[in-house]
């Protein structure tokens, strides 16, 4: 009997690759535009979908047989969910299992930014010893970290920087969260007041609608001088091009960058000329224990290929009669 094929955006850790392969035929991506991604994708029963290209409408049509599209990952914006549940097509993501990678990145960011590393390290390589005289670095202990988003990630990050820095935490979220403000003695307040009373703004919000820009011109000039911005959530949260308007006029200290309007980051970004800025290229989640665990959502894709319940689905399917 001839194995369902399931159909690989973007290559995945090993140890998924080696549960997937026996158990289906992987096909792979040459590329992520809409027309590849229709013809290469037909006969798949599944898909799994990272950070390049879209699972659109048009593409679910193409493919006849297909009955799920996992996330290797959380945010499935780039995921025409409800398209999906109107074809019946479950579409599943892995949740939870990034937190801890996610969140280090984000305080690794925010200590990058603080001490200078980033510069210390050019420096010494480039036998300027004396950059230890140029000016200082800041500690983190004791100061105000803004948390837009106070989810598993948003959480970990203000308990990271509570236990560790005695970091007096604000938080913006739409809801409550009363636990953790308890245990992190966190307050819940309005957006504007978060980034006025803010030295570290972190940001761990999903790529919406209402979220689109949350962090514009305005909001960018009612930081400190001194803040800096840390992204780890999605590019388009945050207006780049009036970020880059403040860092270049030093209107707020530095910001720390692992998402981007435009993803990969063009060469010619002016973001990239910058000597206020810590970037990475979207890797906030790319530790192997992670990768591992964001891999394994073959083990939920094959049990909706098998006519099984997923275990971690994002929509809900009509019960067929």
């Amino acid at each position: 009997m001839a194995k369902p094929k399931v159909f690989l955006y973007e290559p995945i850790h090993q140890k998924g690759l080696d549960y997937l392969s026996k158990r289906a035929d992987i096909i792979r991506a040459s590329g992520h535009d809409e027309e590849t991604l229709c013809r290469e994708g037909a006969e798949a029963m599944g898909f799994l979908v990272r950070a390049k290209g879209e699972a659109t409408a048009k593409i679910m049509d193409s493919a006849p047989l297909l009955k799920v599209i996992g996330r290797h990952g959380v945010g499935v914006d780039n995921i025409d969910v409800e398209a999906a549940t109107e074809r019946g097509i479950y579409v599943l993501n892995t949740p939870g299992v990034n937190n801890a990678a996610v969140a280090e990145h984000a305080v690794t960011l925010m200590l990058a930014l603080s001490k200078r590393l980033i510069k210390a390290d050019h420096a010494i390589r480039d036998g300027h010893w004396d950059f230890r005289y140029e000016g200082f670095g800041q500690q983190m202990l004791e100061r105000t970290l803004g948390v837009v988003g106070l989810g598993n990630i948003g959480s970990r990050v203000a308990r990271i920087c509570h236990t560790a820095f005695d970091m007096k935490i604000l938080y913006c979220d739409e809801m409550e969260k009363p636990e953790v403000g308890q245990k992190l003695s966190a307050r819940k307040v309005e957006l504007e007041e978060l980034l006025r009373s803010s030295d570290y703004v972190s940001l761990h919000v999903p790529a919406l609608p209402t979220t689109h820009h949350l962090i514009n011109a305005d909001r960018i000039g009612m930081m400190k001088k001194s803040a800096f911005l840390i992204n780890t959530s999605r590019g388009t949260v945050v207006d780049g091009d009036a970020l880059y308007d403040a860092l270049k006029d030093e209107r707020i200290a530095g910001a720390g960058l692992d998402v981007f309007e435009e993803e990969p980051l063009p060469g010619d970004n002016a973001l990239l000329k910058l000597p206020n800025t810590v970037l990475s290229p979207h890797i906030a989640s790319h530790t192997e224990e992670a990768m591992i665990a964001m891999s394994m959502v073959v083990v939920d894709i094959m049990r909706v290929i098998r006519g099984e319940k997923p275990e971690h689905p994002v929509n809900v399917l009509a019960a067929k009669e």
